[in-house]
């Protein structure tokens, strides 16, 4: 209760802001056997993608947590599991079959898909090329709740300091009406369509009208709610709810030019980029965690109740079914809840194409290193 109220002030005195919920509650895991779980035949990239988590995690002191609902452990606990790997710990099934044990995350769960797009650029305006693309604002907070109270771990506010006051920033209207006077603009685009899909992603790549290429990675976001504009369109009765997709979106904004910029604005968020080199064209761009992405081995979780670095086992059902041992290394504002995913399809026309059409029911598991395991049981809630 302490906590809410703490977030609740905090957020009107920052006028307005939207208060993130609650910490999750009521978190169930049950061990399971490896067996049981649907199609399991782990493909070698969750070992590597493993390994790059691994990288990052060890640095970290022994007694960091990794998860806010507690049930992760320390980096202690992982250390074992973390160890480079062996004669045949090298094969994924057999590392993951001896180094870990596999835990149901209770209820139905829901997944979802993102990619990593491309768009066009320039580095000067010219022609099609209007519309900014902007580096992180030098006026731009962001605050830390966790630091203020660790029952808020995972929950931020962003906004602007106007003499003793954290302010709201800009709106995405206002800021494709007035600019960003205190943020460098890395490039221009030609499209602002697929701008405003790649600023949804998160992350992508783009290849500049000198034939040059770059990766374009998340660098903040504005604090404004997100609202998804699939939403915007169904209240409009523009689109029917059974025919929401990425595709089916970006269709009705191209078919309605009129409209298109007043319905993305609907979505008060704006997102912000830096620029970095290409890197490895098999890996998207940096996750959360600080890792590379791996197609169909790197997966978005609620970092509020989930540890980014552990490895999940994805059963997703549907027309376009996943099973897959995962990796948690990235996060996302709609990704909410202890049975919620969103897989990493990677990049190009059929990641786009699987990654806009997936929202599959399924199963959700995480596996935790051995020594952890036998601490939980067989049953646990969390929080206790």
């Amino acid at each position: 209760m302490k906590a809410r109220l703490f977030l609740v002030l905090l957020c009107a005195a920052a006028m307005g802001c939207t208060a993130p919920p609650p910490q999750p509650v009521g978190l169930r895991l049950a061990r399971v056997s490896f067996a049981s779980l649907p199609e399991w035949n782990p493909a070698d990239a969750a070992l590597t993608s493993f390994q790059r988590s691994c990288a990052l995690l060890m640095e970290k002191s022994d007694a960091t947590p990794l998860s806010g609902a507690g049930y992760a452990g320390t980096v202690a606990d992982w250390r074992g599991a973390c160890a480079p790997p062996s004669g045949n710990r090298s094969d994924a099934r057999n590392f993951f079959e001896q180094n870990f044990t596999p835990f149901a995350v209770e209820g139905e769960a829901l997944f979802t898909g993102y990619y990593e797009p491309e768009i066009r650029g320039s580095r000067t305006r010219h022609d099609a090329y209007q519309t900014p693309v902007y580096g992180l604002p030098s006026d731009l907070v962001r605050a830390d709740l966790g630091l203020f109270n660790p029952r808020l771990r995972g929950e931020h506010i962003s906004g602007r300091v106007e003499g003793h006051a954290l302010q709201p920033y800009a709106t995405r209207a206002q800021i494709n009406a007035g600019g960003i006077a205190l943020a460098q603009v890395l490039f221009y685009t030609n499209d602002p369509t697929a701008f405003f899909f790649l600023q949804i992603q998160g992350s992508g790549r783009v290849m500049f009208d000198d034939g040059s290429t770059a990766r374009i990675a998340y660098a903040g976001e504005n604090g404004q709610p997100y609202t998804a504009i699939g939403r915007t369109l169904i209240a409009e009765s523009a689109l029917a709810r059974e025919e929401v997709s990425l595709q089916s979106i970006r269709a009705w904004l191209i078919a309605h030019p009129e409209r298109a910029a007043v319905v993305m604005e609907t979505n008060r968020s704006y997102i912000f980029f830096a620029q970095t080199p290409l890197g490895d064209t098999a890996l998207g761009s940096t996750g959360s965690l600080g890792a590379s992405l791996t197609p169909l081995a790197s997966l978005a979780v609620d970092s509020r109740i989930h540890a980014l670095g552990a490895p999940f086992y994805v059963a997703a059902a549907g027309p376009d079914p996943v099973h897959a041992v995962m990796v948690a290394q990235d996060i996302g504002g709609a990704i909410r809840g202890s049975a919620r995913g969103d897989i990493f399809f990677g990049f190009g026309a059929d990641a786009e194409r699987r990654a806009g059409a997936m929202k599959a029911s399924g199963a959700l598991y995480v596996l935790l290193p051995n020594a952890l395991a036998a601490k939980l049981g067989e049953r646990r809630v969390f929080p206790p």
